[in-house]
């Protein structure tokens, strides 16, 4: 299979599916991963605002997906929707670039402005293509766990070796350890096994 994971800001794909991508990278399928902002304005003063751009080359290495799959954007964080035709015709060039079988975005229930903008935009740009939400607690005021996938312990572990590249991040509460298997594990219980992923199922196709 072809994946795709849309990734508003660098970080929110390893977050919300990074667990299934370690899975769909270990069977054998091509990951993409495109982040649409490296978030320079909300980096700590004492950092280099661009430091986003090499942390996601690492974290998405530490998963595996390869350099040559991954594509940066440096649209203005916070304020997509003031550019809502370009990221959708970006999009619609990527669905002919990649031709992905399965788009992995954020849910159409996240309350974050730039989340919303790609969740609408990924529905209009790939309407023909399996979507699935994926969750980000924090930013999901609700969210419906319809579609789930498991995961085995070396898929976290590879989450959670691909978090710990986002040493511009450490201070948020998601980012920790502790955090990331305990919300693996409570996915998993639901469905009868030890790790799992739930995802909104936006658009499925047979």
């Amino acid at each position: 299979m072809r994946v795709l994971i849309l990734a508003p800001h660098t970080d929110d794909g390893e977050l919300g599916c990074g667990g299934s991508i370690a899975r769909y990278l270990r069977e054998g399928s091509d990951v993409y991963y495109i982040a649409f902002s490296i978030a320079e304005k909300s980096v700590p003063k004492d950092l280099p605002n661009d430091i986003l751009a090499s942390e996601v080359l690492a974290a998405t290495s530490k998963l595996d997906i390869p350099k040559k799959n991954v594509i940066i954007n440096r649209y203005e964080v916070r304020r997509f929707n003031y550019f809502r035709q370009e990221i959708l015709e970006d999009m619609i060039r990527y669905k002919k670039e990649i031709k992905p079988d399965i788009i992995f975005s954020p849910s159409l229930n996240d309350v974050h402005q730039d989340h919303h903008t790609i969740a609408e935009e990924c529905l209009r740009a790939f309407k023909g293509n399996a979507i699935l939400g994926y969750e980000l607690p924090w930013n999901n005021i609700s969210f419906e766990t319809r579609g789930f996938i498991k995961l085995d312990q070396e898929d976290i572990e590879k989450k959670v070796e691909a978090l710990n590249e986002y040493g511009s991040q450490k201070g948020k509460p998601y980012f920790s350890k502790e955090f990331i298997i305990g919300w693996a594990k409570t996915r998993g219980v639901q469905i009868g096994c030890k790790f799992a992923e739930s995802f909104e199922i936006v658009r499925w196709i047979i």
